[in-house]
């Protein structure tokens, strides 16, 4: 394995930072510059000291803030791991494909479908559309890396995009290609239960966790442009927003 102290630098006894504060950000800048990537062991507490030169205890106290921050996993009789979660910032409005690449991680997709057609009266209210009015349909497997994250059921008014083939890796940016980008956002979050189908494609288990969020997308002008849905793997994704009270 490389060494982290080489790959981040050594940690300096004369600053006035902790050096458990010290440890916390050289691991997690090995994390963002991905010399340890999703899902990595970390090297043995005893090889961490040894290694930045501090105490078993100071390595604790660093790396039980990284575990409670989310950063690491700590598995019983296993050691600690770099999380393999994504986390969204529920109140930006991003593409999966943005959100992945600021993180470091690679997107791609797996077609499911991909098809023009009239809009169904569910969408024609949804959308605001007179009924025949033509929409894509984008379905999707999302992937971070090679890890499946992501169902996503997208349909969106056909006006707001040249052709189906238009949408490469991301919506959004062949959205904003046309200009028609989404810049507000209705999403509503729920939990729900992955079916047999959906979890064969996001390799779950039958039953387990999941995360709907549903979204309706408008342009500036507020016309809805595209509404999805998408199904999330709950042991991978963290919904987070920043919230205010009122002045």
């Amino acid at each position: 394995m490389t060494s982290l102290a080489r790959a981040v630098g050594p940690l300096d006894a004369n600053s006035s930072l902790p050096l458990y504060r010290q440890l916390q950000r050289a691991l997690k800048d090995a994390i963002d510059q991905r010399i340890l990537g999703p899902e990595d062991a970390l090297p043995a507490e005893r090889d961490l000291a040894v290694e930045f030169s501090v105490s078993r205890i100071t390595v604790r106290k660093a790396l039980d803030g990284l575990v409670a921050d989310g950063l690491l996993v700590r598995r019983q009789g296993s050691g600690n791991f770099v999380s393999g979660r994504v986390e969204k910032n529920f109140s930006m409005l991003t593409s999966f494909s943005e959100d992945m690449r600021a993180r470091g991680r690679t997107p791609r997709s797996i077609w499911l479908k991909r098809s023009v057609g009239a809009v169904t009266p569910e969408e024609s209210l949804t959308l605001r559309l007179s009924p025949g009015t033509p929409v894509y349909r984008f379905h999707r497997l999302r992937f971070a890396d090679d890890a499946p994250m992501a169902l996503e059921y997208a349909t969106v008014v056909a006006t707001a995009l040249p052709s189906l083939e238009s949408v490469e890796t991301s919506l959004y940016e062949a959205l904003e290609r046309s200009g028609n980008r989404p810049v507000h956002a209705l999403q509503r979050l729920r939990a729900v239960l992955l079916t047999s189908d959906q979890a064969e494609l996001l390799k779950a288990t039958v039953g387990d966790a999941g995360l709907l969020v549903e979204r309706l997308g408008s342009t500036r002008d507020g016309r809805a442009i595209e509404m999805s849905q998408s199904y999330y793997r709950g042991d991978t994704y963290d919904f987070v927003a920043e919230l205010s009270s009122n002045p």
